[in-house]
């Protein structure tokens, strides 16, 4: 291919890789031009723990001791309005249904939560309690979808690579964007698979996408030679497939094929740095005993979550956990508390060993669904015996660290945790605050694809929520 025939994006692209590349500092490279900081950072990493199926925010964090007077009665139309719903409840009674469940106040603010999250409650002092977030999904994948993606429709980049394409790489030896899905779960009804497209990189280039680690054999596909390969025997291998990669791009100046080079070389030092990083076994006792027994399970969401502090040790820029097991159409209390043993503990260790270590001042950490549930029951109710369906109008979300005030709570509900009242937020405003801690301005950072400046938080507005900063 001729010069002449070079593409725009083709050629800018391939500046971006070379000489201007290796001028500019690594942490503000990224494919396809320098990227870089618009303001000064609170924090330098996320860890997302996605708690996939939709927890019941009227069940965990969003206390109606009033609701019981009226349970077993209908939900009052001036309530509902004109919201939709999903075909499971469209043309069933809207019955109330209160939580089983009692709550305590946590922190020297004393903050409602339930019982069942004990040990996030001996946290409170370091979690902002968001109790006003709002979604217009109704259903499961494209409230997946939106949260990791910023947008409903498939096939747009993920929150983790656009935070690998804006800010680049912290560490050479490990991806920037690294998701590590439970093996298993309590809730076993309902359960949603999860796709790939949740953390790929969409128009962005893609050595940008989310590397998944396994939790049997290797943590991730083919890292380890075959037998009679040597580390050696690998290298001689990758210097002879570079050159000829190399030889291909002088020739196509395709910048697909610089990121081929880069993800071989990436995976050649994997196959140290990840058996590094996944071997626990120089965890301290104490350490281990701050996730809980299941720590000692691969696979499980608390060994996942002991993973995720190593990772923000080696500076892994998106870390994501997806636990599903959370949609309880019928019998929730059952579902629910199996559900919440699996994570309030780990997750407060989580919270707990990061700030022992100095990690949580520069590390946000959020945990968060796809929406919430509805405050009428499903299936046959009884005072401790209920489900709830979708409700993505109000629920709630857990932050800590990464400059996010502690001990705080921020939004409410009316009386029925089905309508907002007070500081909305939309998931488009949670993106953009988080982009806004790390540095970048939801507004400036953006990519170039069909004809568009694409953006996370899309082309409707989106707001900073000024008032959970620190």
């Amino acid at each position: 291919m001729s010069e002449f025939n070079l593409s725009r994006r083709s050629f800018f692209g391939s500046m971006g890789m070379g000489a201007l590349g290796a001028m500019l500092p690594q942490n503000l490279v990224a494919a396809g031009g320098a990227k870089g900081l618009h303001h000064k950072p609170k924090a330098k990493r996320v860890i997302m723990l996605f708690m996939a199926g939709g927890q019941s925010q009227l069940d965990l964090f969003d206390y109606k001791p009033n609701l019981h007077k009226l349970a077993g009665q209908e939900l009052p139309p001036s309530v509902i309005g004109n919201q939709r719903f999903t075909a499971m409840t469209k043309n069933a009674k809207k019955v109330v249904a209160p939580s089983k469940y009692n709550f305590k106040r946590y922190g020297s603010n004393g903050i409602f939560m339930s019982e069942r999250l004990s040990h996030l409650g001996g946290v409170m002092d370091d979690l902002c309690l968001v109790k006003s977030l709002y979604t217009e999904s109704i259903n499961h994948d494209p409230g997946k979808t939106m949260f990791c993606t910023g947008t409903e429709l498939p096939g747009n980049p993920s929150m983790g690579s656009w935070l690998s394409y804006g800010l680049g790489t912290m560490n050479k030896d490990l991806p920037d964007f690294i998701v590590l899905p439970s093996a298993y779960w309590s809730g076993k009804t309902n359960v949603q698979a999860l796709y790939s497209r949740l953390w790929g990189s969409g128009c962005l280039p893609s050595k940008h996408q989310g590397t998944s680690f396994q939790s049997k054999g290797d943590p991730v596909l083919f890292l380890s030679n075959p037998h009679g390969v040597s580390s050696s025997i690998r290298r001689r291998m990758l210097n002879t497939v570079g050159k000829l990669n190399k030889k291909h791009f002088n020739e196509l100046h395709d910048p697909e094929i610089q990121t081929t080079i880069a993800q071989q070389e990436m995976a050649y030092r994997m196959q140290t740095s990840v058996p590094d990083l996944t071997d626990i076994s120089k965890e301290s006792k104490a350490t281990l005993d701050l996730y809980g027994p299941e720590v000692m399970n691969q696979g499980s969401y608390a060994r996942n979550c002991l993973l995720a502090r190593r990772m923000a040790e080696r500076d892994v820029r998106f870390i994501q956990l997806f636990h599903r097991g959370w949609d309880h159409h019928s019998n929730l209390p059952t579902h629910m508390d199996g559900q919440c043993r699996d994570v309030d503990q780990p997750t407060a260790g989580l919270i707990k060993d990061l700030k022992q270590r100095g990690l949580l001042e520069d590390t946000l950490v959020v945990m968060v669904g796809e929406f919430g549930r509805t405050c009428y029951g499903q299936g046959n109710i009884t005072k401790d015996k209920y489900g709830r369906d979708h409700h993505p109008r109000c629920f709630s979300t857990l932050l800590a660290g990464g400059g996010i005030q502690g001990g705080i709570e921020y939004g409410q509900t009316d009386d029925f945790s089905y309508n907002i009242v007070d500081k909305p937020v939309h998931v488009r405003d949670l993106h953009a605050t988080m982009l806004w801690q790390l540095g970048l301005d939801h507004n400036q950072l953006t990519f170039p694809f069909q004809g568009l400046d694409v953006k996370l938080t899309g082309v409707n507005p989106a707001e900073v929520v000024q008032g959970i900063l620190s």
